[in-house]
Protein backbone atom coordinates (compact mmCIF):
# COMPACT_ATOMS: atom_id res chain seq x y z
CA UNK A 1 0.00 0.00 0.00
CA UNK A 2 1.67 3.24 -0.89
CA UNK A 3 -1.24 5.60 0.34
CA UNK A 4 -4.25 6.70 -0.04
CA UNK A 5 -6.36 8.47 -3.07
CA UNK A 6 -8.47 11.56 -2.19
CA UNK A 7 -11.13 11.62 0.15
CA UNK A 8 -14.39 11.99 -1.36
CA UNK A 9 -16.15 15.29 -0.57
CA UNK A 10 -19.34 15.22 1.19
CA UNK A 11 -22.29 16.67 -0.72
CA UNK A 12 -23.97 19.87 0.68
CA UNK A 13 -26.93 20.73 0.60
CA UNK A 14 -27.67 23.35 -2.21
CA UNK A 15 -29.59 26.72 -1.55
CA UNK A 16 -32.35 27.63 -3.82
CA UNK A 17 -32.72 31.05 -4.83
CA UNK A 18 -33.63 33.77 -3.06
CA UNK A 19 -36.64 34.55 -5.28
CA UNK A 20 -37.64 30.83 -4.87
CA UNK A 21 -37.29 31.26 -1.41
CA UNK A 22 -39.43 33.98 -1.15
CA UNK A 23 -41.85 32.66 -3.61
CA UNK A 24 -42.68 29.36 -1.18
CA UNK A 25 -42.85 31.45 2.09
CA UNK A 26 -45.25 33.82 0.50
CA UNK A 27 -47.63 31.01 -0.68
CA UNK A 28 -47.32 28.82 2.56
CA UNK A 29 -48.24 32.05 4.64
CA UNK A 30 -51.00 33.25 2.39
CA UNK A 31 -52.37 29.36 3.19
CA UNK A 32 -52.30 29.29 6.40
CA UNK A 33 -53.85 32.98 7.41
CA UNK A 34 -56.63 32.09 4.08
CA UNK A 35 -56.88 29.22 6.01
CA UNK A 36 -57.51 30.28 9.40
CA UNK A 37 -54.57 28.26 10.97
CA UNK A 38 -55.92 24.99 9.76
CA UNK A 39 -53.06 24.76 7.02
CA UNK A 40 -50.73 25.92 9.22
CA UNK A 41 -49.05 22.27 9.51
CA UNK A 42 -47.86 22.70 5.88
CA UNK A 43 -45.07 25.13 6.24
CA UNK A 44 -44.09 23.12 9.31
CA UNK A 45 -43.86 20.13 7.22
CA UNK A 46 -41.60 22.15 4.43
CA UNK A 47 -39.64 23.60 7.65
CA UNK A 48 -39.15 19.81 9.11
CA UNK A 49 -37.85 18.60 5.25
CA UNK A 50 -35.68 21.16 4.87
CA UNK A 51 -33.67 20.97 8.17
CA UNK A 52 -34.36 17.32 9.61
CA UNK A 53 -34.12 18.83 12.87
CA UNK A 54 -35.96 16.18 15.62
CA UNK A 55 -37.75 19.70 16.99
CA UNK A 56 -39.31 20.48 13.93
CA UNK A 57 -40.45 17.23 13.47
CA UNK A 58 -42.36 17.48 16.89
CA UNK A 59 -43.49 21.03 16.63
CA UNK A 60 -45.12 19.11 13.29
CA UNK A 61 -46.59 17.00 15.00
CA UNK A 62 -47.86 19.89 18.25
CA UNK A 63 -49.41 22.11 14.72
CA UNK A 64 -50.93 19.65 13.14
CA UNK A 65 -52.69 18.26 16.61
CA UNK A 66 -53.64 21.69 16.79
CA UNK A 67 -55.41 22.38 13.60
CA UNK A 68 -57.20 19.05 14.13
CA UNK A 69 -58.62 19.85 17.64
CA UNK A 70 -59.17 23.23 15.73
CA UNK A 71 -61.70 21.76 13.42
CA UNK A 72 -63.20 19.75 15.49
CA UNK A 73 -64.05 22.73 17.80
CA UNK A 74 -65.26 24.50 15.20
CA UNK A 75 -67.42 21.79 14.01
CA UNK A 76 -68.80 21.30 16.88
CA UNK A 77 -69.94 25.17 17.62
CA UNK A 78 -73.61 26.01 16.02
CA UNK A 79 -73.95 27.05 12.72
CA UNK A 80 -75.78 30.32 13.91
CA UNK A 81 -73.43 32.99 15.35
CA UNK A 82 -76.15 34.47 17.90
CA UNK A 83 -76.24 30.48 19.33
CA UNK A 84 -72.80 30.64 20.15
CA UNK A 85 -71.68 31.72 23.77
CA UNK A 86 -68.93 34.67 23.86
CA UNK A 87 -66.80 32.72 26.08
CA UNK A 88 -66.78 30.10 23.00
CA UNK A 89 -66.14 32.58 20.35
CA UNK A 90 -64.02 34.31 21.87
CA UNK A 91 -61.62 30.89 22.49
CA UNK A 92 -62.17 30.29 19.08
CA UNK A 93 -60.60 33.73 18.04
CA UNK A 94 -57.73 33.47 20.46
CA UNK A 95 -56.68 30.01 19.65
CA UNK A 96 -56.54 31.13 15.71
CA UNK A 97 -54.58 33.85 16.57
CA UNK A 98 -51.96 32.23 18.13
CA UNK A 99 -51.94 29.42 16.23
CA UNK A 100 -50.91 31.82 13.32
CA UNK A 101 -48.62 33.85 14.88
CA UNK A 102 -46.41 31.40 16.18
CA UNK A 103 -46.52 28.81 13.15
CA UNK A 104 -45.46 32.26 10.83
CA UNK A 105 -43.40 33.49 12.93
CA UNK A 106 -41.21 30.62 14.22
CA UNK A 107 -41.37 29.22 10.57
CA UNK A 108 -40.19 31.97 8.83
CA UNK A 109 -37.40 32.66 11.92
CA UNK A 110 -36.04 29.33 11.18
CA UNK A 111 -36.23 28.89 8.17
CA UNK A 112 -34.57 31.69 6.86
CA UNK A 113 -31.79 31.35 9.91
CA UNK A 114 -31.41 27.66 8.26
CA UNK A 115 -30.13 29.15 4.85
CA UNK A 116 -28.19 31.78 6.27
CA UNK A 117 -25.83 29.42 8.03
CA UNK A 118 -25.57 27.66 4.58
CA UNK A 119 -24.25 30.50 2.70
CA UNK A 120 -25.08 32.95 0.14
CA UNK A 121 -25.36 30.60 -3.19
CA UNK A 122 -22.74 31.05 -5.77
CA UNK A 123 -23.34 32.75 -8.83
CA UNK A 124 -23.30 31.01 -12.53
CA UNK A 125 -19.85 29.70 -13.80
CA UNK A 126 -17.52 30.37 -10.24
CA UNK A 127 -15.10 27.99 -10.83
CA UNK A 128 -15.19 25.88 -7.87
CA UNK A 129 -11.39 24.87 -6.65
CA UNK A 130 -10.84 21.55 -4.81
CA UNK A 131 -10.33 21.22 -1.59
CA UNK A 132 -6.31 20.36 -0.49
CA UNK A 133 -5.35 17.25 0.52
CA UNK A 134 -5.11 16.64 3.95
CA UNK A 135 -1.86 16.12 6.17
CA UNK A 136 -2.13 12.42 6.76
CA UNK A 137 -3.02 12.06 2.85
CA UNK A 138 0.25 13.90 1.45
CA UNK A 139 2.32 11.23 4.01
CA UNK A 140 1.14 8.57 2.62
CA UNK A 141 1.56 9.84 -1.34
CA UNK A 142 5.16 11.74 -0.82
CA UNK A 143 6.86 7.90 -0.06
CA UNK A 144 4.80 6.71 -3.19
CA UNK A 145 6.22 9.53 -5.51
CA UNK A 146 9.87 9.08 -3.51
CA UNK A 147 9.41 5.40 -4.80
CA UNK A 148 8.52 5.82 -7.99
CA UNK A 149 11.95 8.28 -8.19
CA UNK A 150 13.82 5.25 -7.14
CA UNK A 151 13.07 2.71 -9.53
CA UNK A 152 13.63 5.65 -12.70
CA UNK A 153 17.16 5.47 -12.53
CA UNK A 154 17.53 1.93 -11.77
CA UNK A 155 14.99 1.55 -14.86
CA UNK A 156 17.63 3.25 -17.12
CA UNK A 157 20.52 1.26 -15.18
CA UNK A 158 19.38 -1.88 -16.75
CA UNK A 159 20.99 -3.42 -19.78
CA UNK A 160 18.80 -3.47 -23.46
CA UNK A 161 18.55 -7.06 -24.53
CA UNK A 162 18.61 -6.31 -28.26
CA UNK A 163 21.83 -4.76 -28.46
CA UNK A 164 24.43 -7.27 -29.51
CA UNK A 165 27.31 -7.15 -26.61
CA UNK A 166 30.59 -5.48 -27.70
CA UNK A 167 33.52 -7.75 -28.22
CA UNK A 168 37.12 -6.70 -25.81
CA UNK A 169 40.00 -5.68 -28.41
CA UNK A 170 42.30 -8.31 -29.26
CA UNK A 171 46.06 -7.51 -27.12
CA UNK A 172 48.66 -6.39 -29.43
CA UNK A 173 51.37 -9.06 -29.82
CA UNK A 174 54.18 -9.04 -27.52
CA UNK A 175 57.60 -8.46 -27.95
CA UNK A 176 58.75 -11.33 -26.45
CA UNK A 177 56.59 -13.54 -29.62
CA UNK A 178 58.84 -12.13 -32.01
CA UNK A 179 62.01 -13.09 -30.32
CA UNK A 180 60.52 -16.47 -29.89
CA UNK A 181 59.87 -16.45 -33.97
CA UNK A 182 63.84 -14.90 -34.45
CA UNK A 183 65.04 -18.11 -32.38
CA UNK A 184 63.53 -20.54 -34.09
CA UNK A 185 64.24 -18.96 -37.60
CA UNK A 186 67.71 -18.87 -36.48
CA UNK A 187 67.57 -22.69 -35.00
CA UNK A 188 66.58 -23.62 -38.51
CA UNK A 189 69.47 -21.78 -40.81
CA UNK A 190 71.52 -23.65 -38.07
CA UNK A 191 70.22 -26.95 -39.00
CA UNK A 192 70.27 -26.34 -42.20
CA UNK A 193 73.95 -25.01 -42.75
CA UNK A 194 74.79 -28.16 -41.08
CA UNK A 195 72.72 -30.10 -43.02
CA UNK A 196 74.87 -28.55 -45.96
CA UNK A 197 77.99 -29.05 -44.62
CA UNK A 198 77.70 -32.89 -43.68
CA UNK A 199 76.39 -33.64 -47.37
CA UNK A 200 79.77 -31.95 -48.55
CA UNK A 201 82.15 -33.97 -46.41
CA UNK A 202 80.34 -37.28 -47.53
CA UNK A 203 81.12 -36.37 -51.16
CA UNK A 204 84.37 -35.54 -50.58
CA UNK A 205 85.38 -38.88 -49.21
Amino acid sequence: MHGYGPMPQQPTTSRPSPATLTTVRVILVALTVLSCGLLGWAPMLRLAIVTRRPRDWFLLVVVLALNIGLFVFIMATPDDPDQMSDAAALFMMLWILGLLAGVITYYLYAEIRHYNTLGAPAPYGTPVHPAPPLPYQQQHIAPHQQHQQHQQPQQHQQPNPYTAPTTPPTPTPAPQRLDQVRAELDELSDYLRKENKDSRDGEGR
